[in-house]
């Protein structure tokens, strides 16, 4: 469950941090699709992760805990 506490981490140490709402809102996903994502009751489909990946501007390999780079 290495995606759900990253993406929780990124989402946190942006500044000023934005809400669950507020971050699924700007990469164009349902409201609270980030919420559940990052209480791991959903997996997020590709797009998604990209989405997600190009807004904290991190790889999708770190996003989903493949790598420990960002």
């Amino acid at each position: 469950m290495e995606f759900p506490a990253r993406l929780r981490r990124l989402r946190e140490e942006r500044r000023p941090v934005r809400s669950m709402a507020a971050v699924s809102e700007l990469c164009g996903l349902e409201r609270g699709a980030v919420g559940r994502y990052e209480r791991g009751e959903r997996s997020p489909s590709m797009d998604a992760l990209i989405a997600l990946a190009d807004y904290y501007e991190v790889s999708l390999d770190y996003l989903t805990g493949r790598s420990a780079s960002r």
